[in-house]
């Protein structure tokens, strides 16, 4: 909150000086405290704020990672002489709490290729898969892991 408190002096100042950037460290710092000391704020938000940032970009990055892996495993049975696909239909648990992880994990699995969520009630997902293989291990994804560990943080 500090640092932002001072990007946001530095922004609306619209220059970088000397004098500018030490007098914006103190009107930051004592904006940041009166925010500590009046409204109840904690340097550990800011700490739990960044681990979630963290924890969205590596998210980000599995998501990316798992439509590539998709895209090539649809690809190749598209391409194939003579496709064989057994659909399968999958409905599994998810041990996430939240509505929020819970919306997430169903989007994650529609947009990755060969899968479609085509229900979500509570905690019970179901997936439509192009073929049995995606369906494989499709309860225990690395995304239910990470999404997981994100509602473990925010409820710390």
């Amino acid at each position: 909150m500090f640092i932002l408190f001072f990007v946001l002096w530095i922004i609306f100042n619209g220059k970088v000086t000397v004098e500018i950037c030490i007098f914006g460290l103190v009107i930051s710092a004592a904006l940041y405290w009166f925010t500590c000391k009046v409204m109840g704020y904690s340097p550990r938000y800011d700490l739990n704020a960044a681990r979630l940032i963290l924890r969205l970009i590596r998210y980000g990055f599995t998501l990316l990672w798992e439509i590539l892996k998709a895209n090539a495993q649809v690809m190749k049975i598209v391409l194939s002489p003579k496709p064989i696909v057994e659909p399968k239909l999958v409905r599994f648990r998810s041990p996430l709490k939240t509505e929020m992880a819970r919306v997430a994990l169903a989007n994650a699995i529609t947009i990755t290729p060969g899968t479609i969520t085509v229900s979500l009630e509570d905690d019970e997902f179901t997936v439509h898969a192009l073929d049995s293989s995606f369906a494989q291990g499709i309860e225990d994804l690395v995304f239910q892991k990470q999404l997981k560990e994100m509602e473990e943080s925010l409820h710390v």
